[in-house]
């Protein structure tokens, strides 16, 4: 599978030709939806017209999310708060949400709260519990809810949101590396076996893109850009890649990656996450 990214000649030929609902469908699920990127990914969404269910172990900081979505973009924003480490009872809150919905996206983001750099026998048990309900859990339930309803219908999308140094392991990092590999992992294997469906699946890669800090996202720049920017070049890739970075100066850093020796990696690793 060939890591590609789209371009601003892309974009337009994607984005603007085709009406991404009746491409895929109305209605996008989004998990882990307190993410940057993922709030970003719903916007850019919400801005052509797709009503979006955001979902998350803690919607308290999503309220604003929902309202500026459904003011701005005129869509429908439903709030969930599904909490994983419950178990199946997490589920049945989504199952009623998308009864009778045209579920078009399903959008799984890593939760990037859960990166802590500790050696693993220091992380407590519940950081680990987390870090599993969180990240592989929670992508693989929901996926598992909302599938059917794409694979009835005969279309449409997949995004799991991971991370681009999920090519190497990470020291002191070992769960959430784990997590990275395996949502990458989870999107390549759903490709095989639904793509030839009408479902498109894609892993999504990015490397750094800038956080909220007491005066805004920054910094923001060439190599790490705002979520809203890094959000719209990937939505551009969406039927066009399978696998990518969805920015394309992030491609360069994966191929970087992609040629590096894993002891200079882990070298690296060591020194930033120190």
């Amino acid at each position: 599978m060939q890591l590609l990214c789209g371009n601003a000649g892309t974009r337009g030929s994607v984005l603007h030709s085709q009406d991404l609902s009746q491409q895929y469908g109305q209605w996008a699920l989004i998990c882990g939806a307190s993410e940057a990127i993922a709030k970003a990914y719903a916007a850019e969404l919400a801005k052509h017209g797709i009503c979006v269910i955001l979902i998350s172990s803690d919607i308290s900081n999503l309220t604003d999310t929902a309202k500026a979505i459904s003011d701005t973009y005129g869509v429908e924003a439903i709030l969930i708060e599904a909490d994983f480490s419950q178990g199946p009872s997490a589920c049945k809150p989504i199952k009623d949400a998308i009864t009778s919905k045209d579920i078009g996206f399903i959008i799984n983001s890593l939760d990037g709260s859960l990166d802590l750099s500790q050696e693993f026998t220091d992380l407590s048990e519940s950081v680990v519990w987390d870090t599993i309900n969180r990240n592989i859990v929670a992508a693989t339930l929901v996926t598992r809810l909302a599938l059917p309803i794409m694979v009835d219908r005969g279309k449409g999308a997949v995004v799991n949101i991971s991370a681009g140094r999920c090519l190497c392991p990470t020291s002191r990092k070992a769960a959430l590396s784990a997590s990275t590999a395996f949502l990458d992992n989870f999107s390549r294997s759903l490709h095989y076996e639904y793509g030839h469906r009408g479902v498109f699946v894609q892993s999504l890669l990015p490397f750094r893109v800038s956080s909220r800090g007491s005066e805004g996202y920054s910094p923001a720049g060439w190599l790490a850009p705002s979520p809203q920017v890094y959000a719209s070049h990937a939505l551009s890739t969406l039927g066009v890649s399978h696998r990518t970075t969805g920015y394309w100066p992030h491609t360069i850093q994966f191929r970087l990656v992609q040629c590096m020796p894993e002891w200079v990696w882990m070298l690296g690793s060591r020194v930033f996450t120190t």
